[in-house]
């Protein structure tokens, strides 16, 4: 018996070491490390020893049928060989699959974190509308930018800070202000370099509001 076991033991290690050697070669070329043949061997061995235990789970009597019947030990071979092949395989395709749900993972971090800046942008501006601000009427820098503006850019502040909606389309400002699409855009284009109006992207387009900058040019005119 113990006879037996010890070429059961020298049956799997050398199925595993030649197993860890096809692997090697096999995808050798895709793991340039230099430890990793040792590890191909590691894993072989591994595998090639864990056969009597798959054995046993499944109530095969492999391992003492081997016993005196050259051909039985000869397919005991085969198993320890199949598995030490196989183990590079398989941990192959459990990397994939790790590497793969990762990136899944990592996309929807991405796409969640966009969303919550959208989120964010669209949140700022009812934020501003609904925080009450301190008020200086002698703000030289409100005072100057209250005298630059013409008609049309003080009559598209006030359309953006009235009226039941915050978020304003272009279409319906033009219609409000009574002006063709070029001009209000040229002036809502202008009234965002000077942070009086912003613009935020949503499913819907481009849509625009008025800042808390917007607000104090207006309420300095009161």
């Amino acid at each position: 018996m113990a006879n037996h076991i010890f070429i059961m033991a020298t049956v799997m290690l050398l199925a595993g070491i030649f197993g860890g050697l096809v692997n090697y070669y096999l995808y050798g070329e895709k793991d340039p490390d230099a430890a990793s043949l040792p590890r191909f061997l590691v894993v072989g061995v591994g595998a090639s020893f864990l056969v009597p235990v798959v054995l046993d789970l499944v109530n095969s009597e492999l391992v003492l049928e081997s016993q005196g019947d050259p051909s039985r030990l000869l397919i005991f071979t085969g198993f320890c060989l199949i598995s030490a092949l196989l183990s590079r395989f398989v941990i192959d395709n459990l990397s994939d699959r790790i590497f793969n749900e990762a990136q899944v993972a990592k996309q929807r971090v991405e796409e969640v974190q966009q969303d919550l800046r959208m989120i964010r942008t669209n949140l700022l501006p009812l934020i501003d509308t609904e925080t009450e601000q301190d008020i200086n009427a002698q703000d030289p820098n409100i005072q100057t930018m209250q005298d630059e503006l013409d008609v049309t850019s003080n009559s598209v502040l006030k359309i953006l800070s009235s009226g039941r909606f915050i978020f304003r389309s272009l279409a319906g400002l033009c219609r409000e202000v009574n002006q063709d699409e070029s001009t209000v855009l040229k002036t809502l284009n202008v009234l965002t370099v000077r942070s009086l109006a912003g613009k935020v992207h949503g499913k819907d387009g481009v849509r625009w509001h008025i800042t808390e900058n917007g607000r104090r040019v207006l309420e300095s005119t009161l």
